[in-house]
């Protein structure tokens, strides 16, 4: 006898009931999900992270997906006996890299998810920045913390000028879980390596997304005790950025998360992904598995 067979009936109408005020208060609304870390490469996680983008969609909410692919990109440079670098969080992305990059992102890891989606249930379409013109990107200009006014060349990273959320709008009124590699365009076309926290608070913060979502390998944000904290508003976030609370690979996350909450995005949530439906148990029950910050 599994798990589920054993819950209550009487138990399961309550979950329902619970999630139903949460259905209705954001029927009709875009929730930005940045996909990324264990989430993406636990094979259960994978297919409960697809389940529930569904079961969004299927109660009337518009989920809009982007990703990320680290490891995944990782994996192929070391095939083919190239070693990722990385300068201040960002990866050092020459023209090999960038066709890597591009063919993990835009090939393997964007068809694979759109296909996780589709096999439970749902109509994905995979873009990338480049497609519908979403993403126009500039080189980022990198400066030296050891040589202050002196620039690094970190290659083919991008960052971005503008996004145009025609296509993201189309797909979605006509029924389609977008789902976005972070591939931007030049105005030369070249193309650029954007961090995925990065493009996800740009899109939430562009198409006035009720939510953005971030799925992470850590609880949440967590003080200086490994405590987390939750119901933070801006002004406590620069705090925690002063006192060194906020450090490391959670900068850009937290970066974003903060510029989409003063950009009009009601509720940020950091979440930690690798717990299974982690995505329904922070929208839609009383009891979220992250951080929240919101706008005000």
């Amino acid at each position: 006898m599994n798990a589920q067979s054993l819950t209550a009936p009487s138990l399961k109408a309550e979950i329902l009931a619970e999630a139903m005020p949460y259905i209705r208060r954001f029927h009709g609304k875009l929730i930005v999900i940045k996909y990324g870390g264990n989430a993406m490469t636990d094979p259960l996680l994978k297919q409960s992270f697809a389940r529930d983008v569904v079961l969004l969609k299927l109660v009337g909410m518009n989920p809009v997906v982007v990703h990320g692919g680290g490891p995944q990109i990782e994996q192929l440079l070391a095939r083919v006996g190239k070693k990722g670098e990385f300068v201040q969080g960002m990866r050092v992305t020459d023209a090999e890299t960038m066709d890597i990059v591009e063919m993990v992102l835009a090939g393997q890891v964007n068809k694979e998810i759109v296909e996780l989606i589709n096999i439970a249930g749902g109509r994905a379409v995979g873009l990338t920045g480049q497609d519908g013109g979403l993403i126009h990107a500039r080189k980022m200009k990198m400066v030296s913390r050891e040589q202050p006014g002196e620039e690094i060349d970190i290659g083919q990273v991008g960052e971005i000028d503008s996004i145009d959320p025609g296509i993201v709008h189309t797909l979605t009124s006509n029924g389609f879980i977008p789902v976005i590699a972070p591939i931007g365009s030049g105005k030369d076309g070249e193309t650029y390596n954007i961090n995925a926290d990065v493009v996800a608070g740009k899109v939430a913060e562009v198409l006035k997304a009720e939510k953005l979502v971030l799925l992470t390998n850590t609880a949440g944000v967590l003080d200086k005790a490994g405590n987390l904290l939750t119901g933070l508003t801006a002004k406590r976030i620069d705090e925690l950025f002063d006192d060194g609370t906020i450090s490391g690979g959670m900068l850009p996350k937290i970066g974003s998360a903060l510029d989409a909450a003063k950009a009009g995005v009601n509720s940020v949530h950091i979440i930690d992904g690798r717990v299974d439906h982690c995505l329904l148990l922070e929208i839609m029950t009383d009891h979220g598995v992250g951080t929240m910050i919101r706008s005000h």
